[in-house]
């Protein structure tokens, strides 16, 4: 037996499967960007697009109290907390200026109203309550410790926090790959909860008419972005964590290190407009097409189709010529019987100028059962005459 392998464009096969991981490096096609760090994702096919110094730790200001409404929702799934459990506001979490929700001691807010206090309006204080309330040591410094700890295990391996709401701190710090991998999980793992980031204003009590407007620019701007958080200190500069539904496509970015306001908003709006124009949906391989004939030693039949046993959408360039080459590799001979369905090999497809590849088991296409009398006796001749052209036979005696 030996292992056989084709190696073809996938002009024939543009039509033909694969189970698809990938990524696109930095400024692979060409974006280019003020932001001094930027990371771009594709949820169905699970292409980086864009990754700019992702794995570099910085400051992510506010963007980081997106883990805060991680583990405030995975409480509220765990049943640790409800939407309408109401916590207590300490001195420590009153204290804290920049954006907030003018929450004070007397307060007694629910679950709910903080989870949009810091979704809407960035409150620094509701991350704060929210942090010592699932704290196990009632401290925003316990809590802290726990976001960390919760973040390796998520593999967000560059990120460490030193409180719940991003304020100017040594060492904490998030990668833009984390703050992606963080968005991702809270899109696809809390549908119930992702609502509240396309909410565009909210107001406590009435206490802050001015500061009640959702900071995300892009809402509203027809693009289909529904969320994330935004971000800005003076160390970090101005960032955003975004997400966009298209059609049936969805797209995360982050960006980070912006000069202004203003200009986060324009890079952000370019660079979702980016993401969907120039990279398309294309059926690169169908399932049940056949790809190759196998041999079949002892068979009824001496071959038998192969093919791949699902089809794949793949994300490729909408403006460049994507160079597919498929590698199919099997077992040969096969050894009968078989039946239709058997996992044989493999179908490995390279997008070759970005490095795009998926995979996909190539299954038998028919029933081919042991062959009869004859067959095994054509076979077993076949072998000796194979054995003597070698000279790997016996001599006779003398």
């Amino acid at each position: 037996m030996q292992i056989a392998t084709l190696t073809k464009p996938v002009a024939t096969l543009l039509a033909a499967g694969c189970f698809f991981v990938s990524s696109l490096m930095a400024n692979a096609q060409g974006y280019e960007t003020q932001a001094r760090a930027a990371y771009v994702y594709d949820h169905a096919s699970g292409q980086v697009l864009l990754a700019l110094n992702a794995d570099e730790a910085l400051p992510p200001a506010s963007m980081s109290k997106l883990m805060t409404l991680l583990m405030a929702f995975e409480a509220l799934r765990d049943g640790r907390l409800t939407l309408e459990t109401r916590v207590p506001v300490s001195e420590h979490a009153m204290s804290f200026g920049g954006s907030t929700m003018f929450l004070n001691t007397q307060d007694r807010p629910t679950i709910e109203e903080l989870i949009r206090g810091v979704v809407i309006v960035s409150g620094n204080d509701a991350s704060v309550v929210l942090g010592e309330a699932l704290s196990p040591d009632g401290t925003e410094e316990g809590f802290a410790t726990m976001m960390t700890q919760r973040a390796q295990q998520l593999g967000m391996m560059n990120s460490t926090f030193r409180n719940a709401s991003g304020w100017p701190a040594d060492g904490h710090a998030m990668s833009m790959r984390d703050l992606g991998i963080l968005a991702q999980r809270l899109i696809e793992e809390f549908p119930e909860y992702y609502g509240y980031f396309v909410e565009t204003e909210f107001d406590y009590e009435d206490r802050s008419p001015a500061n009640r407007f959702n900071r995300n620019p892009l809402l509203g701007l027809g693009i289909g972005a529904d969320g994330l958080k935004t971000g800005h200190t003076q160390e970090a500069g101005f960032g955003l964590v975004g997400s966009a539904m298209q059609g049936d496509r969805r797209v995360t970015f982050v960006i980070t290190g912006l000069d202004s306001a203003d200009a986060r908003a324009a890079e952000a709006e370019r660079l979702v407009t980016w993401a969907f124009r120039q990279f398309v949906m294309r059926d690169v391989v169908e399932p049940g097409v056949e790809l190759a004939r196998a041999p079949v030693f002892l068979g009824s039949q001496e071959t038998v189709g192969l093919a791949p046993s699902e089809g794949i959408e793949m994300l490729l360039p909408a403006l460049l010529d994507p160079e597919i080459e498929a590698n199919l590799t099997y077992t040969s001979p096969l050894q009968a019987p078989v039946s239709a369905g058997d996992v044989v090999g493999e179908l490995h497809v390279v997008q070759t100028v970005h490095g795009f590849e998926a995979r996909v088991p190539v299954v038998v296409m028919d029933d081919v059962p042991r062959g009869g009398p004859m067959v095994r006796v054509g076979a077993a001749w076949s072998s000796v005459i194979g054995l003597v052209s070698r000279g790997e036979a016996d001599a006779p005696p003398s």
